[in-house]
């Protein structure tokens, strides 16, 4: 099985310096190396370790490691619980990123080729599985109390994922119960990893929960601005496949803005021309139009803005800190992915 060679352009020089990381940057480095620790097996393993190799380059932006560390250096020290926790919540999200591309037929995540892409659907899941099972024996060498905030950060994500299939083509799909669903799916993580650090800093309950809403809301402001991009998004910028959600009737905020904006005439229109196409993709440009003349864009971006400003006033009980900063300007770059 040869690797082909690649260019990774998913972290461009200009976008990942916008992440305000330096103050973490020797315990972030801690965690990738912990990581890379965890990615490997014997030799005799053989192309299970290419495959290894392959996702080892494959580092992201690394933000919920981020927020594990900086919310430990606003309540106490980095100790080396915040780094295994840091890699773990990682390995996390990295395995739903591999069975996401299976689920969505994802051609491209990080500016690489996908496993899926290259050795197949099952390579792929059980690729996810191994993280998940380094994870498991991660996690049976922490304190009960921080593996009980994992594990339950686990179960929220993955019924999250399942009400989001649940509810494809459900074209009356409301504001709300989209929020609740990314919620689920993707800011209970990033909630968690904010309480994680404070807990492993001995911080108080309060500082604790101050954190954890910090993270909720700045996780739902990132989901929001994910979805935009997977709408209006760059490939070549975003290094990875966009427009999976239309392809996979899977509505997010901007999509139900506009089904609530038309009338119902061009609702119909709008279902039947794009939203439940199962012949030929859609026309992404059109349908950008479409949510740009009708104001769509402009609310899901207004949206996420309105969740950062929730988060940034959830720390207003920490005292200042370059941590606190740090977080405050994570948040906001959080939402600003998408114009």
């Amino acid at each position: 099985m040869q690797l082909p060679a690649h260019t990774d352009i998913s972290d461009s020089a200009p976008r990942s310096k916008m992440l305000p990381f330096g103050l973490i940057g020797e315990p972030l480095n801690r965690v990738k190396a912990l990581i890379n620790e965890q990615l490997t097996a014997p030799p005799r393993a053989g192309n299970i370790n290419r495959l290894l190799n392959y996702v080892r380059g494959r580092t992201g932006k690394m933000i919920r490691p981020g927020l594990v560390l900086l919310a430990g250096r606003c309540c106490g020290h980095i100790t080396d619980e915040h780094i295994r926790v840091a890699a773990i919540v990682e390995m996390i999200h990295n395995a739903t990123l591999l069975h996401d591309d299976v689920i969505d037929e994802g051609q491209k995540r990080r500016g690489r080729a996908t496993i899926n892409s290259l050795w197949g659907n099952e390579s792929a899941v059980l690729l996810g599985d191994f993280l998940l099972s380094r994870v498991f024996k991660m996690c049976a060498e922490l304190k009960p109390q921080v593996a009980r905030v994992i594990a339950a950060a686990a179960v929220r994500l993955c019924e999250g994922e399942l009400r989001q299939v649940a509810q494809r083509c459900d074209w009356q799909l409301s504001e709300s119960e989209y929020v609740d669903v990314i919620t689920e799916k993707s800011a209970a993580l990033f909630s968690s990893c904010c309480y994680l650090g404070a807990l492993l800093a001995q911080a108080t309950e309060r500082q604790a929960r101050s954190l954890a809403d910090f993270g909720l809301n700045a996780g739902i402001a990132f989901q929001i601005t994910d979805d935009l991009l997977d709408l209006v998004g760059d490939e070549g910028r975003t290094g990875k496949t966009l427009g999976s959600d239309v392809e996979k009737h899977k509505l997010t905020l901007a999509v139900i803005h506009l089904l609530r904006a038309v009338d119902e005439r061009q609702k119909s229109t709008l279902v039947n021309s794009y939203l439940e196409r199962k012949d030929t993709r859609y026309d992404k440009d059109a349908l950008a139009e479409m949510l740009d003349r009708y104001g769509s864009l402009k609310y899901a971006r207004s949206r996420a803005q309105e969740f950062v400003a929730a988060a940034i006033r959830a720390l207003a009980d920490l005292k200042q800190s370059d941590a606190k900063s740090a977080l405050i300007k994570t948040a906001e770059f959080m939402a600003s992915r998408a114009g």
